[in-house]
């Protein structure tokens, strides 16, 4: 705030992605993921919302899952912080609309990035994953960051407490 004068749109795009199928998984990695991906959206937010309500408008765009939608095996702890993400986003649409603050979200399907890079060096397992997203392809960052350019900017000025899918279509197969 000191460098720019305020903050008009907040992107909560931390997260962590680890496998722990739930009889293995350790409170500590439980914990840890809950922190970075659910409470890590909750502080951000926290400490912009008194800025946006000051100036009397703003856009909060958060990062999700599929998996927080569907649910992911092996992936409990996952797709329970975004899960926990879309519903912080409802909630904080409907608690922030009267200040003029817009707040949704973008629910990513498989994104190629370091996170997911080895589930698609594996040739069986990218097959696999290909074969259940109708465009034939996974996203690549920038397959992302266009949807949530259109949430940040004014073609959305009466969009809140959306989630929008950007997955190729795999929510329709699986």
């Amino acid at each position: 705030i000191n460098d720019f004068g305020s903050i008009d749109i907040l992107v909560n795009n931390a997260g962590i992605w680890k496998h722990s199928p739930i009889d293995k998984m350790t409170l500590e990695k439980w914990n840890e993921t809950i922190n970075i991906n659910l409470t890590g959206t909750y502080l951000f937010t926290k400490y912009v919302v008194p800025e946006m309500k000051a100036k009397k408008g703003g856009r909060i765009i958060n990062i999700a899952s599929t998996a927080g939608q569907r649910g992911e095996a092996e992936y409990s702890h996952y797709a329970s912080s975004k899960g926990g993400v879309i519903a912080f986003t409802k909630s904080l649409a409907t608690e922030l609309g009267k200040y003029n603050i817009n707040v949704n979200c973008v629910a990513p399907g498989w994104v190629l990035t370091d996170m997911t890079q080895h589930i698609f060096d594996n040739e069986e397992e990218r097959k696999k994953e290909l074969s259940i997203i109708p465009l034939g392809r996974v996203a690549m960052p920038e397959d992302i960051a266009g949807p949530v350019l259109f949430l940040a900017s004014g073609l959305a000025n009466h969009i809140t407490g959306e989630i929008l899918n950007v997955n190729g279509g795999s929510v329709l197969c699986g």
